[in-house]
């Protein structure tokens, strides 16, 4: 009893230490002790939010091919690449924690890891290519700046490198919108049509309201989170509202009003039962972009297989010059 007694004062005593910390603004470091729920809370987040730019790079790819120029083109396969990259230094970052990127793979694969909703919704036409990189890139720039100020060091110092490239994908959607805005009649209506179906999964992408998330308060005390779900969700709209009206075209919310005492727009109700049927993997494209994520994994195996042999081929070599060095 003596044992666990005092076993259990020191684990607390490791908490009280590992809580100054963050309150001190001190980052932790991979080699930093670190409680359980804290190191599982990192797992969990930093490995969705990798899913997301890897799955998320699917909506968008298969229009590389069909850019009405080659100037769209450029942009759209270096966006794409982007989110690849992005999907690669949060899979490092995860990996410091003691988990595996084949492990979060094969979770993802297994339908047991999540990723963002939204990139479940199809992309119809041209004019989504922009309203994914304004709205949906905007979102994510709203969410993912105050993960710079992240307490987990390897996640924030990722996510320095991943705004200033998700700031070019939101300049760049906002950009090809307002080209389609002052375009013809036709135009406008695919741009207006685009925004009506992005804007509310837009929205939605900041997770449930407070009261109802499982993590936020825990992650706030951890400072891995900065700011509720609804206090972002809130600046999201106030900004996106005037960025609308600059395109002149409209906020698909019949409730939305500037309120003067509040000092923010009110806004209408969100349809949370098609927020959680999506995540629950009923959305419009859940089982296609699962099977298209597996099959490329799957037909990308000997480009792994051929990187690994040349890294050891490589690295045998250096080996082998090393002990000739030191032979002679």
């Amino acid at each position: 009893m003596e044992v666990s007694g005092t076993r259990t004062a020191n684990i607390q005593s490791l908490e009280e230490q590992f809580q100054a910390k963050i309150d001190a603004e001190i980052r932790i470091e991979p080699k930093d002790w670190m409680p359980d729920a804290y190191r599982k809370t990192l797992i969990r987040q930093i490995g969705q939010h990798a899913h997301s730019e890897i799955v998320g790079m699917l909506p968008e790819g298969n229009w590389i091919t069909r850019a009405p120029s080659l100037k769209r083109k450029q942009i759209l396969l270096a966006k794409v690449q982007d989110e690849g990259g992005h999907g690669l230094y949060l899979y490092a970052a995860a990996e410091t924690l003691g988990v595996s990127r084949e492990q979060m793979i094969d979770e993802l694969h297994a339908g047991k890891a999540k990723y963002s909703s939204i990139f479940n919704y199809p992309t119809i036409n041209w004019a989504d290519i922009g309203a994914i990189g304004w709205l949906v890139d905007g979102a994510a720039i709203m969410n993912q700046v105050p993960l710079c100020r992240c307490s987990y060091g390897p996640y924030a110092r990722a996510m320095t490198r991943v705004c200033k490239e998700e700031s070019f994908h939101q300049r760049q959607g906002f950009e090809l919108l307002l080209v389609m805005s002052k375009g013809s009649d036709e135009q406008k209506a695919m741009a207006q049509d685009a925004i009506n179906r992005w804007y509310w999964p837009a929205v939605m992408m900041f997770g449930p309201s407070d009261g109802e998330s499982l993590h936020s308060a825990q992650s706030a005390q951890w400072k891995i989170k900065r700011f509720s779900n609804d206090e972002l969700r809130q600046r999201f709209v106030d900004m996106i509202a005037e960025q609308i009206k600059f395109l002149g075209l409209v906020v698909p919310d019949p409730d939305l009003k500037w309120n003067e005492e509040r000092g923010h727009y009110d806004f209408g109700p969100i349809d949370w039962d098609e927020f959680w049927n999506v995540v629950k993997g009923n959305g419009p494209c859940n089982r296609e972009r699962l099977r298209t994520r597996v099959k490329a994994h799957e037909e990308g195996a000997w480009v792994r297989e051929a990187a690994t042999a040349y890294a050891e081929k490589k690295e045998k070599r250096r080996q082998e010059s090393a002990a000739k060095t030191l032979a002679a």
